[in-house]
């Protein structure tokens, strides 16, 4: 991690930092005061956040390249984290893989991995190397952006539907286990069509000029960051 100063400040996760609605959220996390840990596999991608958000508040945020891959690599945040900061308030986990468009019987063995790999497994190492930090924190919220495909299915996007079918069922698995009386929230966030790069890589020929922006997504998933948010165990749509 790069050296930061933080004095009482929260400190929040984001992953997915380096583009897209990982980088709104992270821009309006630290415009709303938190120290922001950044993750995301492209460091350049991670340095532009940070000029962002330097430029916005005159503080610097933590880079770490990471790649979601590496499972034994996420083991360690939470650890490093405690070491580092003593602290962690808020979970933010934008990364996520499109995998590839396909009929569910063309699918190839690497690419659903890989798919698994990044959109639902690295979200259940998430949930507990960071777990314990949340849940000692006091306000702790997570966060975790899901996809339509989840609940809704449909041709050719077999990967996407199942990986954040099964990202789903563990994190609001995780939220039911949560002590009654406790303050940490966890929810989804479903933002739909957004003006994204992952967006043009599924549909490349799509208009994207009449969709929302990062920036309002990004908006929205900080809002359920704040320690006034009541709701819990939900999957959340942008309206």
């Amino acid at each position: 991690m790069t050296p930061a100063t933080v004095t009482g400040a929260p400190v929040a996760l984001v992953t997915g930092a380096s583009r897209g609605i990982g980088r709104a959220t992270a821009l309006a996390l630290a415009a709303g005061g938190a120290h922001c840990i950044l993750t995301a596999r492209t460091p350049g991608g991670l340095e532009e956040t940070d000029d962002l958000i330097e430029r916005r508040t005159g503080r610097r945020a933590t880079l770490l390249p990471l790649d979601l891959r590496d499972g034994d690599a996420i083991d360690t945040l939470g650890p490093s984290i405690a070491a580092r900061f003593g602290r962690l308030d808020v979970l933010v986990h934008c990364a996520a893989m499109l995998g590839v468009l396909t009929p569910v019987t063309h699918m190839r063995d690497a690419d659903w991995t890989a798919t698994l790999a990044v959109n639902a497994t690295a979200a259940w190492r998430m949930i507990r190397t960071t777990a314990p930090l949340l849940e000692r924190a006091p306000a702790g919220r997570a966060v975790f952006l899901t996809d339509g495909h989840a609940t809704h299915p449909a041709s050719f996007w077999g990967m996407m539907a199942a990986s954040k079918a099964a990202m789903e069922a563990v994190v609001l698995t995780w939220a039911d286990e949560i002590a009654p009386g406790s303050p940490l929230r966890v929810n989804l966030y479903d933002p739909g069509p957004v003006a994204t790069r992952l967006r043009v890589q599924a549909m490349p020929a799509a208009d994207l000029s009449a969709l929302p922006r990062p920036d309002a997504a990004g908006a929205a998933i900080a809002a359920l960051c704040r320690p006034d948010e009541t709701r819990h165990g939900q999957r959340i749509r942008a309206s």
